[in-house]
């Protein structure tokens, strides 16, 4: 990354630093230079965030936040970096460039032979059940982050996105008609009225012989997810 990104009026604790390893103690956040600060946070969000939001978590000036964004977008687009820092629905996000799309959908298209995960058909109940959900939400009711998983749930056309939260603008997702016709289902009043629970991949990647999957559980009452 070039330096000069790092010239800014309203600057942090440690911001000039350059590549030099990052200062910890009681400083904390503040003290990390801001550009890759940012390119972490960012890596992770699954949602656009606002200048507002990341000045907030990272305890800078607002003003310096937007410029090192700025700055970010022209660098990547300038070294020609497959991916690039996008700015949409009022915040920043990573993105795969349009001219790698081939690329993309061939590993995305590869994927989909594969089977579910537990963890993916852990979170496509969750989905299934509490929709239309954030991410956040899937994640808190599962203990863990599910955005890789919720991307997959996405490309296998699984879930799809349903509007977004009102209070925090968060999007929320919902399952498909494309899950219900894997399910057998036509329509969600038909879900098991148990806690959720999803039959094994096998079910969801492929046609039962029936052509309806069995949402049933074993004879001790517990269902068939592994733990």
């Amino acid at each position: 990354m070039s330096g000069a990104g790092y010239e800014i009026t309203e600057q942090g604790p440690g911001e000039h630093r350059g590549h030099e390893e990052a200062p910890t103690g009681a400083l904390g956040v503040a003290a990390l230079e801001l550009k890759p600060a940012l390119e972490a946070v960012l890596m992770v969000v699954d949602e656009p965030a606002t200048e507002e939001h990341l000045a907030r978590v990272l305890q800078r000036p607002r003003r310096a936040v937007a410029l090192a964004l700025r700055e970010l977008a022209d660098d990547y687009t300038r070294q020609g970096r497959g991916f690039d820092l996008r700015l949409v629905a009022g915040g920043w996000r990573f993105a795969s460039r349009a001219a790698y799309a081939d690329a993309v959908e061939g590993f995305v298209l590869d994927g989909q032979q594969a089977r579910l995960t537990q963890a993916a058909l852990e979170t496509l109940a969750v989905v299934a059940y509490r929709q239309p959900v954030s991410r956040s939400r899937v994640s808190a009711v599962r203990g863990v982050n599910c955005d890789g998983v919720m991307r997959t749930l996405l490309q296998r056309g699984l879930v799809e996105e349903a509007g977004t939260e009102p209070e925090t603008g968060a999007i929320l997702y919902r399952t498909t008609n494309y899950f219900l016709e894997r399910m057998g289902l036509r329509g969600l009043d038909e879900l098991p009225e148990l806690a959720p629970f999803l039959p094994e991949a096998d079910a969801v990647e492929g046609d039962s012989p029936e052509g309806i999957p069995s949402f049933d559980v074993d004879d001790s009452g517990d269902s068939q997810t592994d733990h």
